[in-house]
């Protein structure tokens, strides 16, 4: 009687067991196609709202302008100020992130090690997270950065970017930053403008770009020096070539 029990519950483990990794197995080839069909949609079409953008509490304002519409200074402002190895890494900067771990080493405010790519899946594929969510998001957010270098390339990349990146409250992409905070086009910005806006990305929320002073002030004020720099040594190149 005893021999039948434990052949009994032996044989209802295995079939839990085997019904569980059927649903897991199912769950993962969902998400696998789900997110390539996706980067590939996105390839061509302007991905048309994010998570960042539904979750917003002040609303949110875009305005999608394709690259030849928006001036090479930004370009370069935001590889100087954000990711000055946008053109020769694969998506991830791995000396970036080992120095980033050793400042969070240190205590402290914790301190991201991510590329343009990184925050470009970030922002249009997950949610900003805090605390374990952030940890969970990471995992995902690498799956989505080897797609998009993959499949998209470096110019559609930073195109998306600039296009979806928060650069004000209720502001997203450098077109509607451009108008709010300039009163003209993407297209227009001065190498100025757009190292100021450049310097607020990391913290759009509360660096203001214009009447911008302290640290904000000193350091677009090094983005518009080093954006020199990215346009004549090519470090762009990935972008226009």
């Amino acid at each position: 009687m005893v021999s039948i029990f434990k052949r009994s519950t032996s044989r209802s483990e295995r079939g839990f067991a085997y019904r569980l990794g059927w649903w897991i197995g199912r769950a993962i080839v969902w998400f696998l196609a789900i997110s390539v069909g996706l980067t590939i949609v996105y390839r061509f079409v302007p991905p048309p709202v994010t998570l960042t953008m539904l979750l917003d509490p002040n609303g949110f304002e875009k305005d999608w302008e394709p690259l030849s519409r928006i001036d090479r200074d930004m370009v370069a402002a935001v590889i100087a100020g954000e990711d000055g190895k946008f053109c020769t890494h694969n998506g991830f900067d791995r000396a970036a992130i080992e120095q980033a771990m050793e400042r969070n080493a240190k205590g402290g405010r914790i301190r991201g090690g991510s590329t343009i790519s990184q925050q470009t899946a970030k922002n249009v594929f997950l949610w900003q997270g805090t605390g374990w969510t952030r940890y969970l998001r990471k995992g995902f957010e690498t799956w989505f950065t080897f797609l998009i270098e993959t499949i998209w390339g470096k110019r559609r990349i930073m195109e998306v970017y600039l296009n979806v990146a928060e650069t004000g409250i209720g502001t997203y992409g450098v077109e509607a930053g451009a108008q709010r905070y300039y009163r003209h086009s993407a297209a227009k910005l001065s190498p100025v403008e757009a190292a100021r806006i450049a310097a607020a990305l990391p913290s759009p929320k509360r660096r203001a770009v214009t009447n911008a002073t302290g640290f904000t002030r000193r350091h677009g004020n090094t983005i518009a020096r080093r954006s020199g720099v990215v346009r004549n040594s090519a470090f762009d190149s990935c972008v226009y070539d």
